[in-house]
């Protein structure tokens, strides 16, 4: 659930969605934040859940309901430990190094990184027509050049940038509207028209 997170807003695993309490889950608001001083930036985050987050976000606190139960005590943490002695219990997670590459083997995907979750969400946001502004807002990246790290362009994408510039190019040239000076070069290079 905390990887849907991660690869939803770009969030960082370890320092960020893994320390989320429940009191920076507000389903009436349909929000959640990251307080100031708590990122890597020290600066505080707000998104507004997805559906599918906000289902598993629900998921989610619910178990951790259900272990609040069964230890008779308050569990602040949306992501605590499930396992383990019962002072462990409850307690907040704060390893995913090895869990991550444990589900990336299991996967048939081993060696991917934790930071790959961060870049698909970059990715999957400018994908999805999310301006660069918001994207960087949601993910916490302060800087451009930072998030350019982040926003790779793949084969794809620069397949996807000569098929746009084909249409406008070639419209352009076939333009007969006097005075086009792209529709006028065949005729000054001796192409005709």
């Amino acid at each position: 659930m905390g990887v849907s997170i991660a690869y939803t807003y770009g969030w960082r695993m370890q320092s960020e969605v893994l320390a989320l309490e429940r009191r920076h889950v507000d389903f009436d608001a349909g929000t959640l934040r990251l307080d100031p001083g708590t990122t890597k930036n020290g600066e505080g985050r707000m998104v507004y859940l997805t559906p599918e987050v906000r289902r598993l976000l629900a998921e989610q606190l619910g178990r951790v309901d259900e272990l609040q139960r069964e230890l008779k005590r308050i569990i602040p943490y949306v992501f605590p430990h499930f396992a383990g002695t019962p002072k462990r219990r409850g307690a907040r997670r704060c390893a995913f190094r090895k869990a991550w590459a444990t589900a990336c083997t299991a996967a048939g995907v081993p060696g991917m990184y934790r930071h790959d979750l961060r870049r698909t969400a970059v990715r999957n946001m400018v994908a999805a027509g999310v301006s660069e502004h918001v994207a960087m807002k949601v993910t916490g990246h302060k800087t451009r050049s930072v998030f350019d790290r982040y926003n790779i362009v793949s084969a794809a994408d620069l397949a996807e940038a000569a098929r746009k510039m084909d249409s406008v190019a070639f419209s352009v040239a076939s333009d007969p509207a006097p005075g086009n000076p792209v529709a006028q070069i065949p005729d000054r290079l001796g192409g005709g028209g």
